[in-house]
C-alpha cells in the first residue's frame, strides 16, 4: 500500500491542486479512467463541502491522504478537517424519484458520492472530521 498526503488550505480556489494531487496518485496506481473520474468527482464534492462549511466564516486546512494498492486494486482516500463536527452520512438520502422541484435542497452531492464509491465512512476522532472513500478499480 502506497500512501501520499497533501495538506492545503480548505478554500475552493485550491480545488484544482487537490484534484491534480489525487489524479496523479491514481495515475501512478494505473487506475482506469472511469474509476478516476468517479473518484475525482467524489473528492471534489467532499473538498468543496469542507471549504464551504467546515470552518465558516474562518478558513482552515484540509488533509487529503491517498492510499493505493495496485495488487488489490484498492484506492482509499481520507479527507480530514478540524472544522465543526459534522457527519454528512447521517442525512437521509434524497428521494431521486421526485422531480427537482419536489426534492428538498441539498444532499444530492453526498448521495452521488455514496453511489459511486464502494465504501464511504465517517468518524470524528482527535478533533478531526475524517471522511474515508474506498473504491476498487478492477
Amino acid at each position: 500500500m502506497t500512501k501520499k498526503t497533501m495538506q492545503i488550505e480548505a478554500n475552493k480556489e485550491n480545488l484544482p491542486q487537490v484534484l491534480e494531487f489525487v489524479e496523479g496518485c491514481l495515475e501512478e496506481a494505473d487506475c482506469p479512467m472511469k474509476s478516476m473520474m468517479q473518484i475525482s468527482i467524489a473528492v471534489e464534492e467532499v473538498f468543496v463541502n469542507i471549504a464551504s462549511y467546515a470552518y465558516s466564516p474562518e478558513i482552515g486546512d484540509a488533509v487529503i491522504n491517498v492510499e493505493t494498492d495496485p495488487d488489490s486494486a484498492l484506492i482509499r482516500i481520507t479527507l480530514e478537517d478540524r472544522g465543526v463536527p459534522y457527519d454528512p452520512l447521517i442525512r437521509e438520502d434524497p428521494d431521486v424519484t421526485l422531480s427537482a422541484e419536489e426534492r428538498q435542497i441539498g444532499g444530492l452531492g453526498v448521495y452521488m458520492v455514496k453511489q459511486s464509491m464502494d465504501n464511504v465512512t465517517y468518524e470524528f476522532k482527535d478533533g478531526k472530521n475524517i471522511l474515508t472513500l474506498e473504491k476498487k478499480f478492477r
